[in-house]
């Protein structure tokens, strides 16, 4: 049997701002193609399907549709994430598995699970995204974490697979595993400190879908996160995005490729003097791509956004780290305002936002301020 395995939609979610509903539309339009080109028998849904619990109108529109599309050429089994609220994700899910549309999203069915094909099968285990707190009273949990959570569900399938000898047996789950690299836009889920889950508790079965992080990832062969489709941070500006299509059979995994998703506008982070930014012919490739731009002047130039979108129309975000801010500022922060007024401090703190020196108005201007402050004390 051919899977598909993908994670992380996050549909609703925005980057900086900028609606990605298009962007996500035609990640749906390439997995259709994807099901239909590379006939896929099932598609494996990692979980964060939405980007949070109570999505919008039009993200729900988006996922209805692509069920819908999914379900008319293949079948699809989907976890619920940390971003999912489970009985809203799960609403209907009876008569969407007899359509063909497997939803997991509580603990009551882990261990039970959705045999595909005919004469050649595999057993597909849904582990969704369960809270420890919650869940580990009702299994009688004496540890703490997502590990003892995540060791009990496994538990709970090997017992079920061993009954299924001969039968490949698949698990999807959404969980931080320890050897995962995390991005800036998954949420912690932490619990207690304790969010890292090891790779060995997946052991005995043949292929692990994971979910959570976003980045694709091999933890080891037959343990792996496909990512989100999209980047949701500039620090997914390396990755690769997309869907691991892996080939099954009686005796485990035989193959698996990854197929590359659309890349609606790709990503730079760039770093430098604004005059370098704006006239170095090297940057002229990143006209196009969404920006982040650091800037190192030892001065704050004025208008620099304004200036950078003149060349780089999709900047999205501006940072200021001068070079030497790090030696000039090693300093504590009780060190750095000894024996200065607060008019000092505020001067300080104008000239650095300002980019220039404060003037005799501002001055005036500060100056009042304190002192209508500090009539008003009791």
């Amino acid at each position: 049997m051919r899977l598909l395995h993908t994670s992380d939609w996050h549909l609703g979610r925005s980057f900086h701002r900028v609606d990605l509903l298009g962007a996500q539309a035609a990640f749906v339009d390439h997995l259709v193609e994807t099901v239909r080109d590379e006939r896929v028998d099932a598609v494996l849904v990692s979980g964060d399907v939405y980007d949070r619990a109570l999505p919008p109108v039009d993200a729900v529109r988006l996922c209805d549709e692509a069920l819908h599309r999914l379900a008319e050429r293949t079948r699809v089994v989907l976890i619920a994430g940390n971003h999912d609220s489970a009985q809203r994700l799960g609403f209907g899910a009876g008569l969407m598995g007899a359509a063909g549309v497997h939803v997991r999203t509580g603990r009551t069915q882990v261990g039970e699970p959705i045999v595909l094909g005919d004469g050649e099968s595999i057993a597909v285990y849904g582990i969704p995204y369960l809270e420890p707190e919650l869940v580990r009273p009702a299994w009688g949990l004496a540890e703490r974490g997502h590990a003892a959570v995540l060791t009990e569900a496994m538990r709970r399938i090997r017992a079920d697979a061993e009954r299924r000898p001969g039968v490949p047996a698949v698990v999807l789950a959404h969980a931080f595993v320890t050897g995962g690299e995390p991005s800036d836009s998954e949420r912690d889920i932490s619990v207690g400190g304790v969010s890292h889950v090891p790779v060995s508790v997946f052991d005995g079965v043949d292929y692990v879908a994971l979910g959570h992080l976003h980045g694709r990832q091999r933890l080891t062969e037959r343990v792996r996160y496909s990512g989100s489709p999209l980047a949701y941070s500039f620090s997914e500006a390396r990755h690769r995005k997309g869907s691991w299509l892996v080939d099954i059979g009686a005796a485990g995994v035989k193959e698996i490729n990854f197929i590359d998703a659309p890349v609606p506008r790709p990503l730079a982070r760039l770093r430098g003097r604004l005059d370098d930014l704006l006239t170095a012919a090297s940057y002229d490739r990143y006209h196009e791509h969404w920006v982040q731009a650091t800037l190192t002047d030892p001065v704050r130039p004025p208008a620099a956004m304004e200036r950078l979108r003149r060349r780089f129309p999709h900047t999205l975000v501006l940072a200021f780290e001068p070079d030497g801010a790090a030696e000039r500022t090693s300093a504590t922060w009780t060190e750095r305002v000894k024996e200065r007024s607060e008019l000092d401090v505020a001067f300080d703190f104008v000239r650095e936002v300002g980019g220039h020196p404060v003037d005799a108005a501002e001055r005036a201007l500060l100056h009042e301020a304190f002192e209508c402050c500090r009539q008003a004390l009791p």
